[in-house]
């Protein structure tokens, strides 16, 4: 019996890869507070802490600010809260203290809020975005 001839069958085309990334191109951008996946993350973490910082009857003072500083330098992510005697509005020492620190207000919940600032050399706070 003689051999059968096989049909040739037309080539495949090679398929073309992506050319791997470069490493300039995988970096991974700088942690921006300010984006809504961050503060959703800032304040997943910040629901389990318990207040630092108690702003009383004599309302937010020199040695408040100075106080918050030294807490967000220490902690990262705090909790402050605002007693019921003092007499400030919640939203309005909360923005005030945010911009005399320097920092993110991540959330004002009742009469507290959260702040977040990024430790200078050393970050402590991990959000995975």
């Amino acid at each position: 019996m003689p051999k059968q001839e096989r049909a040739e069958r037309p080539r495949k085309k090679p398929v073309r890869r992506n050319k791997p990334k470069k490493p300039e191109d995988t970096k991974v951008p700088a942690f921006d507070p300010t984006t809504g996946p961050a503060l959703r993350g800032l304040r997943a973490l910040g629901h389990a802490l318990d207040p630092v910082l108690v702003i009383g009857k004599d309302g937010l003072s020199d040695g408040v600010a100075d106080a918050c500083k030294a807490a967000l330098l220490r902690h990262e992510l705090i909790k402050v809260k605002v007693l019921a005697e003092a007499p400030v509005d919640r939203k309005e020492v909360a923005a005030e203290l945010a911009a005399l620190t320097a920092s993110t207000l991540a959330q004002v919940l009742g009469r507290t809020f959260l702040l977040y600032k990024r430790h200078p050399t050393k970050p402590r706070v991990r959000v995975d975005i």
